[in-house]
């Protein structure tokens, strides 16, 4: 038996239960691991409370995408994959199929990565998803190189600070909006070349204005909601607004009309679906967070570290949006 975590109704982190289930075998393509830490995201509080891109299809529900462990057991038809590896689970499938809010969980062999020697189960558990999220976006689908500008708002999360270093990794120029001026200092610290103050100041007229008038090649969108249309005021002509996250939990509007029909770009965005279930993209993406790791230019910024006792509160702190960087549970065996 092992503790696994799952919800039998939609609500807040409260709906949240430790239970004891048989983990069971692996089947065709997948592994047992042992979990030694998770990594929480934004997501599975939004497939909780049931407001995320796929419902939940039947309850109890498990959670979880992202963790760092041991293989246990191996099933058929996998390769390159024995027990005793340490490894990483990346999101690369649906909370309806697999959840990794466990001491023990069942994964799809195509989601794992080899753990490298010296990356611990904390720092195995944080640092894949913001890097595959912002890599994917920033150079895999949008192309951006160096001299490009790019705007990143909740900067402060895991996946903002990731997009900070992955900028700056490419030569590209990454503004951070914050709400708040407490985060300030820290995230020119993490390498943001600008930070705006949303709270403060108006958005578009200051990358406007460090721009020269133009505006930005690029603008990444962890809110989503009523404010793409002040958002989309600093988008350079031809330049993209990318919808990587929805935290507003509100409708999204199209700006074009609003803004005198600009030639402006705006798509959605998903890691899930644009690079961990496309094998060469898949192949591209970890090369390129690998090479940032193994030279320091990538690293996970880890805010902090519940047991999995405490993941109702864990889930609580999230919501509250104080955190700089990644939550990680551990778990005790």
């Amino acid at each position: 038996m092992a503790r696994t975590v799952r919800f039998h109704e939609i609500g807040g982190p409260e709906v949240m239960r430790l239970e004891d289930l048989e983990t069971g075998e692996p089947g065709p393509g997948e592994v047992r691991i042992r979990v030694d830490a998770i990594g929480v995201n934004r997501a599975e509080a939004l497939f909780r409370s049931g407001q995320y891109i796929e419902p939940v299809k039947q309850l109890p529900a498990g959670l979880g995408s992202e963790a760092a462990g041991v293989i246990e057991a191996v099933g058929p038809e996998v390769d390159g994959f024995e027990v005793g590896q340490a490894v990483s689970v990346v999101p690369a499938f649906s909370y309806n199929d697999y959840g990794m809010y466990a001491e023990q969980a069942i994964a799809p062999a195509r989601a794992l990565l080899h753990r490298p020697d010296g990356v611990d189960a904390v720092s195995g558990a944080a640092v894949w998803m913001p890097y595959l999220t912002a890599y994917g976006a920033m150079v895999e689908v949008g192309g951006m190189r160096a001299g490009d500008v790019a705007v990143l708002n909740a900067a402060s999360s895991s996946v903002g600070l990731a997009a900070i270093h992955t900028a700056n990794r490419v030569g590209a120029t990454p503004i951070a909006v914050t709400r708040t001026r407490a985060k300030r200092q820290r995230l020119i610290e993490e390498g943001a070349a600008e930070v705006i103050v949303s709270e403060e100041e108006d958005v578009a007229g200051r990358v406007l204005a460090l721009t020269g008038g133009k505006g930005a090649e690029y603008v990444f969108d962890a809110v989503a909601g009523p404010g793409v249309v002040d958002l989309a005021r600093a988008v350079a002509p031809d330049g993209t607004l990318f919808l990587w996250g929805a935290q507003s939990g509100q409708p999204t509007p199209y700006p074009g009309f609003d803004l005198g029909m600009p030639a402006l770009n705006m798509r959605t965005y998903t890691v899930t679906r644009e690079i961990t279930h496309d094998p060469q993209r898949m192949l591209r993406a970890a090369a390129f967070v690998a090479s940032g790791l193994r030279t320091g230019a990538f690293r996970p910024v880890v805010d902090r570290v519940f047991p999995l006792e405490e993941i109702v509160r864990a889930h609580q702190y999230m919501e509250s949006n104080a955190q700089f960087g990644k939550i990680v549970i551990t778990v005790a065996h």
